[in-house]
């Protein structure tokens, strides 16, 4: 499913125009990423958590040169699903 499917999926199922149902969308994902940019998490119960996570400092491998590089410390987004979400996958 990619992002103008899932448009029309939550317009159909929550009986919003296509535009409203992609500001919603919208409005969505911009407050997950305001939220995890602060450090903090979404919790959605029976469906998940998005958070971040450090990325410890490492050396690598250039793998055309062979050459080792050092990969700088990071942070990265983590969604973890909740059990009634992957329960239902499961099914």
């Amino acid at each position: 499913m990619n992002k103008s499917e899932l448009i029309a999926s939550i317009s159909e199922k929550s009986k919003l125009t296509k535009k409203d149902a992609e500001a919603v969308l919208k409005a969505f994902i911009e407050s997950v990423e305001e939220t995890l940019e602060k450090g903090d998490k979404v919790q959605l119960v029976g469906f998940g958590t998005f958070e971040t996570r450090k990325r410890a400092a490492r050396v690598g491998r250039n793998p055309r040169t062979k050459e080792e590089i050092t990969i700088p410390e990071s942070t990265v987004p983590v969604f973890k699903a909740g059990k009634e979400f992957k329960d239902k996958v499961n099914k």
